[in-house]
């Protein structure tokens, strides 16, 4: 490929109730809810952004909570393992308040000169908080709820599970990502200039079950290209050499192409523009519900099937509550 991608742009994934998972998020990580919408291809149910103070592609997990979900199986084709960047200093402190809230963490674990713990989110989906040696620059999400010195950073990695170790490779190679280290079976490769949010493992073991994407699982990841032109340019070579590629689709706040590794996981290549601020102050992000022109016209149908929300005010750490939808 010609192209490369920067880093990581953001990572989906299925959840059930909406309020269990904007508590998790809100509450015992602290991201920032930086966009209510829908899910444009079913708006029936929400899509839920988090991320930092903008929604700054490197730093956005975000959900399709669909109320009753069947439980998804963790496996090959998939990213079964979403990890967030902290500090260094902060990884005690991170272990002792997901514990004290009831989250089943464990031991910090150390690895390639990195301090991790590895919990679950409501739905089963595997989460871990990095410290990386080097640091992460990127400011917290400053909200009251967790301190900002411990606060997540964005986006660290993700791993993906395959049983086609050359093809899931060849795939990273082909985006730009080049090879950083390998750990047995585990494979760490880089983009950009590496580090936090732009790392991806691979681990690889054909005899693992092969994945179900449903409840509790990544439904896809996404990586950044810096504008539609460059997307564009990027589709183009990536059918040139045989991948099955969607069409641009108009996700509002960013531009996106789907298609599948050689070893199943479901990739994006997603535009850092247009960004979340288009259709709502920074201020207000998160809010209220927003929908896409052309699903304005429908708006009252559309709210009368999601379930209202009541999210933390982020402006009073006492955890006032407002509803949303």
């Amino acid at each position: 490929m010609t192209l490369a991608t920067s880093g990581l742009h953001h990572v989906t994934a299925i959840a059930g109730n909406p309020q269990a998972n904007a508590d998790f998020y809100l509450r015992s990580l602290g991201l920032r809810l930086v966009k209510t919408t829908v899910n444009f291809d079913a708006p029936d149910v929400y899509h839920l952004y988090y991320g930092d103070e903008q929604g700054q592609p490197g730093t956005l997990l975000t959900f399709f909570p669909f109320g009753k979900v069947a439980p998804g199986i963790h496996g090959n084709g998939q990213a079964t393992r979403t990890a967030f960047s902290v500090p260094a200093a902060s990884i005690g402190w991170w272990r002792d308040h997901l514990r004290a809230l009831g989250t089943e963490v464990s031991e910090i674990a150390e690895r390639d000169g990195e301090a991790a713990l590895t919990f679950h989110d409501p739905d089963g989906l595997e989460l871990a908080l990095v410290a990386h040696p080097q640091g992460d620059p990127r400011a917290p999400w400053d909200n009251g709820i967790i301190p900002a010195g411990h606060g997540v950073r964005g986006l660290h990695s993700v791993t993906l599970s395959t049983g086609d170790e050359g093809g899931t490779i060849a795939m990273l190679a082909e985006l730009g990502l080049r090879a950083e280290s390998q750990d047995g079976n585990r494979l760490r490769f880089a983009a950009g200039e590496g580090g936090p949010g732009a790392l991806v493992d691979v681990l690889v073991d054909p005899r693992a079950p092969q994945g179900l994407v449903a409840g509790g699982t990544v439904h896809h990841v996404a990586w950044r290209a810096p504008d539609e032109q460059t997307q564009l340019r990027w589709r183009q070579e990536l059918v040139e050499r045989g991948a099955q590629v969607t069409e641009v689709r108009d996700r509002q706040y960013f531009r996106s192409i789907y298609f599948r590794e050689p070893g199943g996981t479901l990739l994006e290549i997603a535009t850092d523009e247009p960004g979340f601020a288009i259709d709502e102050p920074l201020l207000e992000l998160g809010r209220a519900l927003k929908l896409p022109p052309w699903l304005e016209p429908t708006r009252e149908q559309i709210q009368a099937k999601l379930a209202s929300l009541s999210l933390p005010d982020e402006n009073n750490p006492g955890f006032a509550e407002r509803e949303t939808a």
